[in-house]
């Protein structure tokens, strides 16, 4: 344990998701020993960032704007809406480049020993979405987890009265992953979603 400030800074960092005790501590003396790290610009930020940012009121994305840019863009298909568990999901899909519809982020997972029932999601606001017509299909995209699976399952139940085509993404092997060390759900997923590679 350090004295005073820097034993809170430290504790400060610690208490970010994915940031140990160790990672912490380095974090804390790389501002101290840093002679030219810029405290003055990561406070700024980090107050902008809790003051500027928002979440899009049609699909809850991070935007500075009431609605984000996927939303705003002409060019995407309303047709399609993928359904993902939190913002940093968008961006995750929107590196492939392979979609070109909407998002809708529902803000976690169902997850009974946390709390998290289907009320505490943003499932509402993708009910009223569907209410127009426009959208043939539902894409659900969330984590290949317990509670990703549960919230899939939750989801797939309720949307199927919609008359909507609801797809979830396949789940199996990496590339460049070894079968050895797949585990048996990875695997087993890898074989019930192969496809026909010739006739």
């Amino acid at each position: 344990m350090y004295e005073g400030i820097v034993q809170d800074l430290i504790d400060e960092f610690g208490r970010l998701p994915g940031i140990g005790p160790k990672s912490a501590q380095r974090i804390a003396f790389h501002i101290l020993q840093t002679e030219n790290f810029d405290t003055s610009r990561l406070a700024e930020l980090l107050v902008d960032v809790k003051t500027k940012v928002r979440f899009c009121e049609i699909c809850g994305n991070v935007t500075e704007e009431t609605t984000c840019s996927i939303c705003r863009d002409p060019r995407r298909s309303p047709a399609v809406i993928c359904v993902v568990e939190e913002a940093k999901d968008v961006q995750a899909i929107e590196r492939t480049r392979e979609f070109r519809g909407l998002y809708h982020v529902l803000g976690g997972a169902i997850s009974p020993i946390d709390g998290i029932g289907p009320d505490d999601l943003r499932i509402r606001q993708l009910v009223q979405r569907l209410a127009d017509d426009t959208v043939q299909e539902v894409i659900i995209a969330t984590d290949p987890n317990l509670e990703g699976e549960a919230t899939a399952t939750y989801l797939s139940r309720m949307l199927a009265p919609f008359g909507l085509r609801v797809t979830r993404l396949a789940s199996g092997l990496p590339v460049g992953g070894d079968l050895e060390y797949a585990d048996e759900v990875t695997l087993g997923r890898a074989f019930e979603g192969r496809r026909l590679v010739s006739e």
